[in-house]
């Protein structure tokens, strides 16, 4: 009964698990427990989801995925943005794509935590780039962690820019990486206006850490329309979403 549920929602949390099967906390942690031993799902503080929720392929792998929808988006996001903005930037393939169409404006202020985006908007000498410091992960060369965060508050910018593992009509913006998650949600904290960037394959699928829920978004830019459920929740939302050709 609790994979039943945990298929049909990615993730279950065991106050909910006990309520609605009428079972302890104690018994639903002990089930838990005997299937994240058997690798059918993993532990979170208060429940456990899919596996599926929280691997994710590595970075120079994704680069290889729905390239040609990427650079569509990037084309697509890079239009809504001006010489002399000031932008938050996080870590990702889709991202970096933006970065490059990005490296033609001049005078952008740009704030990221990533070395790849950093690199490339820097080469651009008109324009100043901060990159944050703190827990150093090679594989998207990137930082994350207390110290990335608690720089992140030292600066604000008109707009951030995030791209995403998953967004889901009821679940919102999501991560597989609770690092990313957190280093993303800071950023919100501190900017105007957000943008998220994400390729069809993200679109009504779940992630293991909530980054934020859909009404939090200003802008979507993606590379097909999304699925009705989705669709609607977006516009039921005010969020502007923008199919890139």
């Amino acid at each position: 009964m609790i994979m039943d549920v945990a298929r049909e929602k990615g993730r279950v949390l065991v106050e909910d698990l006990a309520r609605d099967l009428s079972a302890s906390s104690e018994t639903i942690r002990r089930d838990l427990n005997l299937l994240a031993s058997a690798g059918i799902v993993r532990k979170f503080h208060g429940g456990a989801c899919l596996p599926s929720l929280v691997d994710e392929n590595p970075f120079s792998v994704r680069m290889a995925e729905q390239t040609a929808g990427k650079r569509a988006i990037a084309r697509a996001a890079a239009q809504l943005f001006n010489d002399g903005d000031t932008l938050f930037i996080d870590t990702g393939t889709t991202t970096l794509f933006l970065a490059e169409e990005l490296a033609r404006l001049d005078n952008l202020s740009v704030v990221t935590n990533s070395t790849a985006v950093a690199a490339t908007l820097s080469a651009r000498r008109t324009n100043t780039v901060f990159l944050l410091g703190g827990l150093y992960r090679p594989d998207a060369s990137q930082t994350m962690g207390e110290a990335t965060i608690e720089q992140i508050s030292g600066f604000r910018a008109a707009h951030v820019v995030l791209t995403i593992g998953a967004i889901h009509a009821r679940d919102g913006v999501m991560d597989f990486s609770l690092g990313e998650a957190q280093v993303a949600r800071a950023m919100i904290e501190q900017a105007d206006r957000l943008t998220v960037i994400a390729d069809h394959s993200k679109v009504g699928r779940g992630a293991f850490a909530r980054v934020c829920q859909i009404d939090a978004i200003d802008r979507f830019v993606t590379d097909v329309r999304p699925q009705a459920e989705t669709m609607d929740a977006l516009l039921a939302a005010g969020v502007e979403v923008i199919v890139a050709d």
